[in-house]
């Protein structure tokens, strides 16, 4: 090593910077200018031997081009030392990676990547296009490759967040190099990742994804050499992709295609470069036609630009300076700003609306122009990271005429207006902060006897009330009243009336012939029969049926001649609602009793008292006074004694008290 050109110290990393001082930083300044420029002047023999004995040339520049890419130019400073650096270590790179044999330290794809990115795609392109052919540079191309592909296949399996990071990283590599376009695009497997990768649900990385497989495409068009067969055989490639998509299960959402041919303006620009050059390949032109039925409807429609009508108050035209006049707010812009800076997030939103007043909101144009660093002087040397600014310039005013004083604004009344609080009157001690007594429980509350109410008035509340006014009983009053309210169902009603007309007339014939209702051929031959079924329209063997279940239930003949007989007809049948213990000697059927007897006007269970239909008493059948022995008998006896301290007992002392308070004596 030379003793007269010592070692670079390396740029140091963000914390350590913190700790140095302005006067010591323009130090390292000017130390690190003076050894590039003492590099840059020797010859390449001298350079490549320093090379291989020093290696804090390369490691120096690597440092200083991911320090300066991550942080921005804004750590270097802003004196002219700085702005020379910045210079003269884009030459130093730009001189070792045209050498034959460069330092392993800067092929890498990450430095390329930053180099590219730092320095634009004009001035790094040809140094990163040579050495990104180098064996070395190759190495680590095809190992990211590699990796890229793992992680695409993977899908949820893998680490989308690392994943994401590796391609947005990439893709300044692939913008400055079409050699490492090409390399990527290559072959189906990297394009096949993206677009299974795709269907990931995940936004970021899918932007990243349509980049990539843009900037891909678009640079096989790129360089001196332009690869179109290459494209055309991708461009296929992404039409079977897309028509396989659509006949399958998945969401056509989830396809890439139709998302890159909508959101970017590939097949625009892949036309417009065909026809440019002199290779006519035709078979590239039906694939771009076919890969227009993919675009997304009304997503590339330019909206209708707003204009803001003048509004004619009759003063005339009022004629104010350029500088006053207010720029007209064009809301569809912001989209336009969002959908460029997803593919240049280091764009500043006021550059673009820069771009975009430039080429008339033409989106892909502005795309265009950035990717090829083909924008007019006036915006090439424009700050790229500038913002829209949220404030307006204040509109000056000419008319300084004076005017009458507006009313002023009526005062809000409050329904605590000139309260205690209001007119601060109200004592001090009893003001607090939340609550009162924040250590009193519940059980403090309740003990508390001084705010209970008063047992006085509590029971002069209850003498209001009359304990003996019981709740009127309607057990009885649809069947009294002789009708129901209609159900909102008249189909049920006349079902019912049917039912009923085949029940009267099974029943006549029944009481008239029972052998009609014989089970044998003689019986379903003769005329009763025949009537009967036309009757009806009922079946022989539902005939038969019917008498069968009728012999098998006495109770229902019963029901029925009541129902059906000519001095009941019209009159409702008041079911039992009281509950009745069953009884050991009954049937399960009989717990109603019988409907044929009249029900007492009491609890059915009692054997004694006037009924409200024919006879007297026995609700249930039987009698006390019967004959001993009976079932009825001793059914009726254990009935009365069942219910007599609950029953009738009370029953005697109310009706004694009912007698003495309409004025009788005591017997």
């Amino acid at each position: 090593m030379s003793p007269t050109l010592p070692s670079f110290a390396p740029f140091p990393e963000g914390p350590w910077r913190e700790h140095i001082v302005p006067v010591e930083w323009e130090i390292c300044l000017s130390s690190w200018l003076a050894l590039t420029k003492a590099y840059l002047s020797l010859p390449e023999s001298d350079l490549l031997r320093h090379i291989k004995q020093d290696e804090s040339i390369a490691s120096f520049q690597r440092s200083f081009v991911h320090e300066v890419t991550a942080c921005g130019t804004i750590i270097l400073g802003s004196s002219r030392t700085s702005a020379l650096l910045f210079r003269q270590c884009f030459f130093l790179c730009s001189r070792l990676l045209h050498l034959s044999s460069p330092p392993p330290e800067i092929l890498t794809w990450e430095f390329l990547s930053d180099f590219g990115r730092l320095y634009g795609k004009k001035k790094a392109g040809p140094p990163v296009q040579a050495a990104s052919q180098t064996p070395g540079a190759e190495a680590s191309l095809q190992s990211l490759k590699k990796s890229l592909i793992q992680s695409l296949d993977a899908g949820m399996k893998g680490d989308l967040a690392s994943l994401e990071i590796r391609l947005k990283r990439l893709n300044h590599l692939i913008h400055t190099s079409p050699h490492v376009a090409a390399f990527f695009i290559a072959g189906d497997d990297f394009l096949d990742g993206l677009v299974s990768c795709f269907k990931v649900m995940n936004p970021p990385l899918r932007k990243a994804i349509i980049t990539t497989a843009y900037l891909c495409l678009i640079g096989l068009t790129e360089g001196d050499s332009p690869k179109y067969s290459l494209l055309a055989d991708q461009l296929y490639s992404l039409k079977a992709a897309a028509d396989a998509h659509k006949t399958g299960p998945l969401n056509a959402n989830d396809s890439m295609v139709p998302e890159l041919v909508t959101a970017t303006p590939i097949l625009k620009q892949v036309q417009m470069r065909l026809e440019n050059s002199d290779t006519g390949l035709t078979r590239v032109k039906p694939v771009i036609t076919a890969l227009e039925e993919y675009r997304k409807p009304g997503a590339s429609a330019r909206p209708k630009r707003l204009i803001k009508r003048p509004v004619d108050k009759g003063k005339g035209i009022a004629f104010e300076d350029q500088s006053d006049t207010i720029a007209e707010m064009r809301v569809h812009q912001m989209s336009q700003i969002s959908q460029i800076q997803d593919l240049f997030p280091d764009l500043g939103s006021g550059f673009v609306l820069q771009l975009l007043n430039e080429y008339d909101d033409n989106t892909e144009q502005v795309i265009a122009h950035l990717l090829e660093d083909s924008l007019p002087p006036h915006l090439a040397r424009a700050d790229r990271t500038k913002e829209l600014s949220p404030e307006r310039t204040r509109r000056k005013s000419h008319d300084i005429a004076p005017r009458s004083t507006p009313p002023q604004i009526p005062t809000r009344r409050n329904v605590f207006d000139d309260d205690e609080l209001d007119q601060l009157t109200v004592d001090a001690s009893r003001l607090h902060f939340g609550k009162r007594n924040p250590g009193q429980t519940t059980d403090d509350i309740l003990n508390d006897r001084s705010s209970a109410p008063n047992k006085a008035a509590i029971l002069s509340a209850l003498s209001a009330f009359d304990a003996d006014d019981d709740e009127r009983d309607d057990t009885y009053d649809a069947v009294d009243a002789g009708f129901t309210v209609n159900d909102g169902h008249p189909e049920d009603e006349e079902e019912q009336k049917r039912k009923d007309a085949n029940e009267e007339a099974l029943f006549r014939a029944y009481q008239a012939n029972p052998k009609c209702f014989e089970r044998d051929a003689a019986t379903r031959r003769n005329k009763a029969r025949g009537i009967l079924r036309q009757a009806t329209g009922m079946t022989d063997e539902a005939i038969e049926g019917w008498a069968v279940m009728l012999a098998r239930t006495p109770n229902q003949m019963k029901q029925l001649e009541m129902k059906y007989s000519a001095s009941s007809r019209g009159q409702p049948v008041l079911a039992s609602t009281a509950w009745r213990a069953p009884s050991a000697h009954s049937p399960p059927d009989d717990s109603d009793g019988n409907l044929g007897e009249a029900s007492s006007r009491g609890s059915n269970d009692r054997g004694q008292g006037r009924g409200r239909g024919r006879g007297r008493g026995g609700g249930r059948g039987g009698n006390v006074a019967g004959p001993t022995g009976e079932k009825e008998t001793e059914d009726a006896r254990k009935r009365k004694e069942a219910n007599k301290g609950s029953r009738a007992n009370h029953n005697r002392r109310d009706q004694r008290a009912k007698k003495m308070s309409r004025g009788g004596f005591p017997g």
